[in-house]
């Protein structure tokens, strides 16, 4: 059997149910609601017939009706007597309901009145009424009906288990496929890459959302069945027709309300397409913005992005408040109650976001860096890998991420090394390290080595040319900088080492002896400092050079002034 010959099936049979519950609540004859009036019913097998409204002599209406109820209550079970045998008998001031000699109704002038009927119109009113009701009685309680309602009851029963057997089949094929749906179909649920619900989650919630709907399904089909079956049954037929109303006045409420709610629907939907059309507006405009296809003086494209997101929230925010009071119970104290308590709630604890929120915002629009960008925040260097309304993440170059809230980011310095490899009219970045050396070494020497470091180390520029710059001269060196052009920002790290080493290779080679930041020695005995390789081949360590103590005393040391400079051997 196909799918859709099952769902057919399966609508058949919930119509043939709701058929067979409303048929057995509306079938019999009851009296209207609009005449219905004040007074003590007559009722048989709870079935009102009529009612009555005047006492007669001591008797109170109340007993009236319920003495003539358990009569023809008497009369209905004792199937023996023939409802013919019924008759009306006229007196002077009564209309009497008999059969043979025993009365089962008298009617006083006082009950046509209350009626606006003669005793005569009421008493044959009330006679077929009571013929009618008593032969129903009799019919429902029969061995014929009574046999075919077990048999309908158990037909039922098994069309029930059938149906949930079906059901069962379908919901759990609707299962496996949800599982076989994971990481494939169902995707993860994130927001600026930020992950809120992994596909694991979903499938699960989806998972839970088809067990509830089973479990209504299986119950809506049972409370059908259970008015069917009451309904069969005359002892059970009063509970079935009480249950049957309690569904169609909750149906009958829904549609009702369904249908006062339509202007208002109306409105939520117009609001829903308007927005819809807005956004696809917005967001098309951005699109050529970012793509450089419509531009805007002062506006860059960079920011299209950004700008855009930013838009379809206040747009789908503001859409939310117009179209709120347009939803279902959105008036009511307990939403309006809640919508305070939230508020509440977010104005307390948000503080926090906020202000990231907003330091977010400022970092888009102030173009400090983009993803993939060499910066410096605080004590952190690092590539941008993320950038969000809330936290900025930063991948060191040891590999280690870091996150900092916008607003820490906003208050702090932020260095942006790849700023210039962006813009062709800015210059590449400039390395720059510092050396000390003594003041008895020549400085074009010294600025010839530091140029050629930085013209041996990869990755740095040809063009412009490496200069050097000498930033101090102190009491006892002069610092010399040596700046260097890159376009690799990213690899700046690996730059410096590079240029660090070449600096030391370098100044071997030209016979300087690297004495920085600062170094103290006695020249006189000891072994100059560089790698042997890199001294003469006949160098031997000087001797200690001994002086006379007025001469040591008046005159300065020479060692420390010359900061490396060797003493005559004595």
């Amino acid at each position: 059997m196909s799918k859709k010959s099952l769902r057919e099936l399966i609508f058949l049979a919930v119509a043939i149910c709701l058929i067979a519950i409303i048929t057995p609540a509306y079938g019999q004859e009851s009296v209207p609601s609009s005449t219905k009036i004040d007074g003590s019913p007559v009722v048989l097998s709870g079935e009102q017939l009529f009612v009555i409204q005047s006492k007669v002599g001591s008797f109170s209406p109340e007993e009236r009706a319920q003495t003539v109820s358990n009569r023809i209550e008497t009369l209905a079970q004792n199937s023996s007597i023939p409802i013919d045998s019924l008759k009306i008998e006229d007196e002077e001031n009564t209309t009497n309901l008999m059969l043979g000699d025993k009365v089962i109704l008298t009617l006083v002038d006082a009950d046509a009145k209350a009626a606006r009927k003669t005793r005569q119109e009421l008493s044959i009113e009330y006679l077929n009424k009571i013929k009618n009701s008593i032969q129903q009685y009799r019919e429902s309680r029969s061995l014929r009906n009574i046999s075919f309602s077990a048999i309908y009851a158990f037909l039922a029963t098994v069309a029930l288990l059938i149906f949930f057997k079906i059901l069962s089949h379908i919901l759990s094929k609707i299962l496996q496929e949800l599982d076989s749906w994971q990481d494939r179909r169902i995707p993860a649920l994130s927001v600026q890459n930020i992950e809120f619900l992994p596909a694991t989650q979903i499938t699960n919630l989806l998972t839970r959302v088809v067990n509830f709907l089973r479990l209504v399904l299986f119950l809506g089909l049972f409370y059908l069945y259970l008015l069917l079956v009451l309904s069969l049954f005359p002892w059970t037929n009063q509970i079935g027709e009480s249950l049957s109303s309690y569904l169609l006045q909750a149906l009958g409420g829904a549609f009702k309300s369904f249908f006062a709610y339509l202007p208002n629907l109306f409105i939520v939907a117009l609001v829903v397409v308007f927005t819809y059309y807005i956004l696809k507006i917005f967001q098309s405009i951005f699109a050529e913005i970012g793509r450089g296809d419509f531009t805007v003086p002062g506006f860059y494209p960079e920011w299209a992005r950004p700008t855009s997101k930013l838009m379809t929230f206040l747009i789908i925010a503001l859409a939310v408040i117009v179209a709120f009071p347009y939803l279902p119970g959105a008036k009511s104290p307990a939403v309006q109650g809640v919508s305070v308590f939230l508020g509440l709630l977010l104005s307390i604890g948000s503080s926090a976001a906020v202000a990231n929120v907003v330091a977010g915002v400022i970092l888009i629009y102030t173009r400090a860096f983009e993803v993939g960008d060499r910066v410096k925040v605080g004590d952190a260097i690092g590539d941008i890998v993320e950038k969000t309304l809330l936290v900025t993440r930063i991948l060191t170059i040891k590999n280690v991420v870091i996150t900092i809230p916008n607003a820490s980011v906003l208050n702090s310095q932020i260095i942006n090394y790849s700023a210039a490899a962006q813009d062709s009219q800015t210059p590449p970045l400039i390395l720059h390290t510092t050396i000390t050396l003594g003041y008895d070494l020549p400085w074009r020497m010294v600025h010839e080595a530091l140029i050629g470091a930085a013209g041996a180390t990869s990755h740095i520029l040809a063009e412009p040319a490496p200069f050097v710059l000498q930033t101090s001269l102190d009491d006892f060196y002069v610092s010399y900088e040596i700046n260097a052009y890159t376009d690799k920002p990213k690899i700046m790290a690996k730059i410096y080492s590079e240029l660090h080493q070449n600096i030391q290779d370098k100044c071997n080679e030209a016979g300087i002896e690297i004495l920085s930041p600062h170094y103290r020695a006695v020249r006189d005995g000891n072994q100059n400092t560089m790698p042997e390789k890199y001294l003469p081949e006949d160098y031997v360590a000087p001797g200690f050079r001994i002086s006379a103590v007025d001469n040591l005393v008046n005159s300065p040391d020479r060692s420390s002034k010359s900061n490396g400079q060797e003493s005559s051997e004595t």
